[in-house]
C-alpha cells in the first residue's frame, strides 16, 4: 500500500537519553567538559612522567637510608633531579590537592545556587520530581564522577612515583604529596561537593554561595593541614636512638636534657652519633645528659590517611544531611 499511496514507511525516532541523571549532565556539560579535559591532561602527564621516571632516578640516585640528616636529600634533589619529572609531578599533586576548592565553588554557584536563583529547581519540582530526589541526583552524579576521576589520578600518581623517586616532589608528609597519594584526596573532593551544595541551598544565590563555599573549604583544609600529624600518636625515642633520625620520618620535636633537668628544644648537639662510645665523647665536658626525638615515621602514612578521610567523610555526610533537612523544612 505504501507504494501505491506514495508514502514511505515511518521510522522509529532516534533514542535520546532522558531522566534526571542525563538532565544533570546536560545542564552542567561545560563543567563536565572542563573537568574531563583536566583529567585527561593529568593522566597523559603522569603516564609520560612514568616513562621518564627511571632517568630521573638515575640522575639523583637514592638517599642513603643511614644518613642521619635525611632532609639533606632535598638539597641534592633540588640541584640534580630531573626538573621536568619533579616539577611535573608536583604540579599534578597540587591540582589533585586543591580541586576541593573548585568543586566547592562550582557546587555552591552552579549545582544548587544558580538553579534556585533562576527558578530552574522549582520548575523541576512541579514536574513530578520531588525536592529530595532533585538534590539526591545532583549530589550523586558528580560524586560518582569525582570519586572515579580522583581515584584514577591517585593511582597513576603513585605509579609514577614508584617509577622514579617517590621523594622528588617532597616527603610523604608534604601537604600536596600526602593528599594526592591516598583516599583522602577523594574525601576532600566529596566534602567540597557537599559543603558547596549546602551553601547554595542556604543562600540561594550563585555568587554569595560560591564565596561561602570557598571560605568554608579553605577553613576545613587549613585546620586539617595544621592538625594532621596529631591525628595519630607519634613515636618517641630517647638516648642514642634519638640522634639517628629514621629515614623519611617527619621530626616533630627534638632536643636535649641538661643535668639540671632543663629541656633544650633547639639543641642539635651530637646528632648523627652512631655508637655509645662516640656519644660519651660528644657529651664529655658538657651539661647534656640525654636526648629525645618525637616523630611520625613513614609507616604512619596509612593510619593518618584513614583517620583524615574518616573526618572528611563525616563532614560531607553532615553537610549532605543538613542540605536534605533544610530542603525538607522549606518544602514540607
Amino acid at each position: 500500500m505504501s507504494t501505491l499511496t506514495g508514502r514511505r514507511p515511518s521510522r522509529p525516532a532516534p533514542y535520546r537519553p532522558s531522566g534526571l541523571t542525563w538532565t544533570v549532565l546536560r545542564l552542567h556539560r561545560t563543567a563536565l567538559y572542563v573537568w574531563g579535559a583536566a583529567l585527561l591532561a593529568a593522566v597523559a602527564a603522569l603516564i609520560w612522567m612514568h616513562a621518564i621516571g627511571p632517568d630521573a632516578r638515575a640522575a639523583v640516585g637514592d638517599c642513603d637510608a643511614s644518613d642521619p640528616f635525611p632532609m639533606d636529600c632535598g638539597i641534592i634533589r633540588e640541584t640534580a633531579a630531573d626538573k621536568i619529572y619533579a616539577y611535573g609531578l608536583a604540579l599534578v599533586s597540587a591540582c589533585v590537592t586543591f580541586q576541593m576548592y573548585a568543586v566547592a565553588v562550582w557546587a555552591g554557584a552552579a549545582l544548587t545556587g544558580r538553579e534556585l536563583e533562576s527558578g530552574t529547581a522549582r520548575l523541576a519540582w512541579t514536574q513530578s520530581v520531588t525536592p529530595a530526589r532533585w538534590l539526591a541526583t545532583r549530589l550523586a552524579v558528580p560524586a560518582v564522577l569525582l570519586t572515579a576521576g580522583t581515584t584514577l589520578s591517585v593511582l597513576l600518581g603513585n605509579w609514577t612515583r614508584r617509577a622514579g623517586n617517590g621523594d622528588l616532589s617532597g616527603g610523604w608528609f608534604n601537604t600536596n604529596v600526602f593528599i594526592s597519594s591516598g583516599p583522602v584526596a577523594v574525601a576532600y573532593a566529596l566534602a567540597g561537593l557537599a559543603l558547596g551544595a549546602l551553601a547554595g541551598l542556604v543562600l540561594r544565590r550563585a555568587l554569595p554561595a560560591a564565596a561561602a563555599a570557598l571560605a568554608v573549604a579553605y577553613v576545613l583544609h587549613e585546620v586539617l593541614d595544621g592538625f594532621r600529624m596529631s591525628l595519630w600518636p607519634a613515636e618517641t625515642t630517647t638516648g642514642l636512638a634519638a640522634l639517628r633520625f629514621p629515614h623519611g620520618a617527619l621530626i616533630l620535636e627534638h632536643g636535649a636534657v641538661t643535668g639540671a633537668g632543663e629541656r633544650l628544644t633547639t639543641s642539635m648537639a651530637c646528632v648523627g652519633t652512631d655508637s655509645a662510645a662516640a656519644l660519651g665523647t660528644c657529651v664529655k665536658g658538657t651539661e647534656l645528659t640525654d636526648f629525645w626525638t618525637i616523630y611520625q615515621p613513614e609507616s604512619h602514612f596509612w593510619p593518618l590517611q584513614l583517620v583524615e578521610s574518616g573526618l572528611l567523610l563525616a563532614v560531607a555526610g553532615l553537610a549532605a544531611a543538613a542540605a536534605f533537612a533544610l530542603l525538607r523544612r522549606r518544602h514540607s
